[in-house]
């Protein structure tokens, strides 16, 4: 029989199997006590390891048994993001779990270290999607064009895709911190980078002038398009295209000139759904110019026209814009019909969320107050109205910088 092998005060470590192994007794989270094991090659190892358990024991509460990230991940999903946040961040975190984290690091306990998940990140920012997901592999035979024929197309994760894919992980570790199932979120730890990549340069976003934005809403308005109304709203008053199309009938007040914006329609793994809008932020009541108390107006009569020529067929809904037999807006057909509108308008094709933060910078170059433009565009951070949504225009940049050399000029 094989010698113990240990020193003195070292009591707990012993051979195990081809290495070593230890224990220490300590505190479970739910008040038991109970022996927890570390083990390693050699007893240098083990013994680093049992030291390190024994001041963890001294801490607070260890747990016995940790979970591995797959299991736990999903389980947060079902049990804490789905009941407790909006239904799209529910979706959008399934999505970062089941497609970018448990393929990598699902069969890794929950506490991992701070260099697993470096080089799980340094992995994922290297790695072309169209090839991890096979979308080119999807397509028919004969419209495959690139990783499903051997000519990758090198589809990167975007800088802001990357972040939000750690949030997520972050968030799910600091939720196994308050369980006490770890001790450290190592993900806080972990860097965002494109290692061997150049940083991709950030995209500038395009926006209308105004005489672009008046092009857009009279050609609208000339060809009694359906939308005339929404799209006075979102460029008016930048609201979002959710909280256009989840609007209430009653939302719009015309004796105090006001509109509640506290709803939004979203179409979330598959299913439509009217619910409040994400935050308490976005909510407000805002005075309502004329162009959109008028656009209101042209709206609900359109409404009332629908509805008797639908007669028995008019599925009432109870919001303002709907389709003529009134049901819900598709919002996808909503962003096809504003392409579309572009085209006609003769105007530079730009989202529907550009078209929202061309009334920020409009705004901006009418030298409104940006605590002004932070209430209109109900942000809850100053950071994100300045970064995001006040872009002047090229022209308004060459007037500044004219104006400067003709101050400097002598």
């Amino acid at each position: 029989m094989a010698g113990k092998a240990r020193e003195n005060g070292e009591g707990s470590i012993y051979p195990y199997r081809n290495g070593y192994a230890a224990y220490v007794w300590v505190t479970t989270p739910s008040g038991q006590r109970k022996r927890k094991y570390v083990y390693g090659l050699d007893r240098e190892t083990v013994h680093t390891k049992w030291i390190k358990l024994q001041n963890e024991a001294k801490d607070g509460p260890v747990s016995t048994a940790v979970p591995k990230v797959g299991p736990y991940l999903f389980w947060w999903l079902d049990e804490i993001v789905k009941p407790s946040l909006a239904p799209l961040t529910h979706k959008t975190y399934e999505t970062f779990v089941r497609v970018h984290i448990e393929p990598y690091l699902g069969e890794k306990e929950l506490n991992f270290s701070v260099r697993e998940g470096q080089l799980w990140m340094n992995k994922l920012a290297r790695t072309c999607q169209c090839c991890n997901q096979g979308k080119d592999a999807r397509r028919p035979e004969e419209k495959q064009r690139c990783c499903a024929i051997g000519k990758c197309c090198s589809e990167l994760l975007t800088l802001r895709s990357l972040n939000d894919i750690r949030a997520c992980l972050r968030s799910a570790l600091t939720y196994a911190l308050v369980e006490e199932l770890i001790k450290r979120n190592v993900m806080k730890l972990v860097k965002v980078k494109r290692s061997g990549e150049r940083q991709q340069k950030r995209k500038k976003k395009r926006r209308w002038t105004t005489a672009e934005a008046k092009t857009f809403l009279v050609s609208a308005r000339e060809d009694d398009d359906p939308f005339y109304s929404a799209y006075v709203l979102v460029i008016a008053m930048a609201m979002r295209k959710g909280e256009v199309l989840g609007l209430p009938t009653g939302a719009a007040d015309e004796v105090d000139q006001v509109l509640d914006i506290s709803y939004q329609l979203q179409r979330v793994g598959g299913r439509l759904l009217h619910r409040e809008t994400k935050t308490a932020t976005s909510d407000d009541v805002l005075p309502t110019p004329s162009i959109a108390a008028t656009a209101i107006r042209l709206r609900r009569k359109q409404r009332e026209v629908d509805r008797k020529e639908a007669d028995v067929s008019w599925q009432e809904s109870g919001l303002l814009f709907t389709t003529r037999h009134g049901t819900p807006i598709e919002p996808r057909n909503f962003n096809r019909s504003w392409d579309r509108r572009c085209e006609k308008a003769g105007v530079p094709k730009i989202t529907v969320h550009d078209g929202r933060r061309s009334c920020a910078s409009l705004l901006a170059e009418l030298n409104v107050h940006p605590s002004v433009i932070m209430r209109i565009l109900r942000h809850a951070n100053m950071r994100v109205t300045m970064e995001i949504y006040t872009e002047i225009s090229d022209e308004e940049t060459r007037k500044a910088l004219q104006q400067l050399s003709e101050s400097l000029d002598f």
